[in-house]
């Protein structure tokens, strides 16, 4: 049952000061040690040094502070209160439709994979008053799709034209071959909720029991997710305010890799930095929690865009 609540959680500044991420998605690739500067950018995409992915939809500060501004007014218009107002029960059933898009035996995911990868996403998202029902897996055997999803726009709009479903409240996963040490992306609801672009793809051997360790838990979806309820990077904006949008997560000048303890990127404010957050970018095994902040913000995303 979809329940519609009032939230409480402290007003925030729009993002005009912050450094924002690229969509479709707030990307999550593969990033190792000794990764430079460029690659610890808050940028869509997450790249292994050297590697040759690129964040193909950057936007600009002004663009990002005009994505918070609109969900902002969207959430007024929709009559969800962004502070100030007492919390209710939040009990949502999310439907899921697996799109495998494989190249006859490569990327062929198991539907023991698949069940896994949804039992990992109920685990991270009770917290915040969320499951996932598995309503169908598609088998899409297209050795172009396969190799070069996420290249542009224009080829993610062809694939995800044909192979979506539902509307604003079902998510689609779409799994591929992706290029360039990339793991996964996502759409934001504020920008596609509703329409065929909406969904999350992440790299096929990301999920639970997949060969990328370590990234091979089924966290790399967790974190997508996350993006597609409206989260941002927990190094969103670096040090500055208001960071990530959320008020319970440390600042962070750029993303963790690994799981290094006791890193503290922003000496000058609180807190060291929240490599354990699932919106980080550290490995699958060092993931383990979103914050009361994170539950409460994606709950009002959905109630603006996602809730029917």
């Amino acid at each position: 049952m979809n329940r519609k609540i009032a939230l409480t959680i402290p007003s925030v500044a729009a993002l005009a000061a912050a450094g924002l991420v690229a969509t479709p998605a707030q990307a999550r690739p593969v990033a190792g040690d000794g990764a430079t500067a460029a690659e610890c950018a808050p940028a869509g995409a997450r790249l292994a040094k050297g590697a040759t992915a690129r964040d193909w939809n950057s936007v600009s500060d002004a663009k990002a502070a005009e994505m918070e501004a609109k969900f902002r007014a969207d959430a007024r218009a929709a009559g969800v209160r962004l502070d100030g107002a007492q919390r209710e029960p939040f009990d949502v059933t999310i439907p899921v439709f697996v799109n495998v898009i494989h190249d006859g035996a490569k990327g062929k995911l198991s539907m023991t994979k698949i069940n896994r990868s949804i039992k990992v996403l109920d685990d991270a998202y009770r917290f915040v008053g969320i499951d996932f029902a598995l309503k169908g897996v598609k088998y899409v055997n297209n050795k172009a799709w396969y190799n070069n999803m996420g290249q542009s726009y224009e080829y993610d709009d062809a694939i995800k034209a044909k192979l979506h479903r539902g509307g604003t409240n079902v998510l689609n996963i779409y799994s591929a071959n992706l290029s360039g040490g990339l793991l996964g992306y996502a759409t934001f609801p504020w920008e596609d909720a509703g329409t065929s672009r909406d969904g999350v793809v992440i790299l096929d051997e990301s999920v639970p029991g997949g060969t990328a360790a370590p990234y091979n838990e089924g966290d790399t979806l967790t974190h997508e997710v996350g993006h597609w309820m409206g989260l941002w990077h927990t190094f969103q904006g670096g040090c500055k305010t208001p960071g990530d949008q959320v008020f319970d997560t440390p600042y962070e000048a750029s993303p963790a890799f690994g799981c290094p303890v006791g890193r503290d990127t922003c000496k000058n404010r609180p807190g060291n930095d929240p490599v354990k957050n699932f919106m980080d970018y550290s490995e699958d095994p060092c993931m383990n929690h979103f914050t009361d902040g994170q539950k409460w913000r994606m709950q009002r995303v959905w109630n603006t865009y996602r809730m029917l």
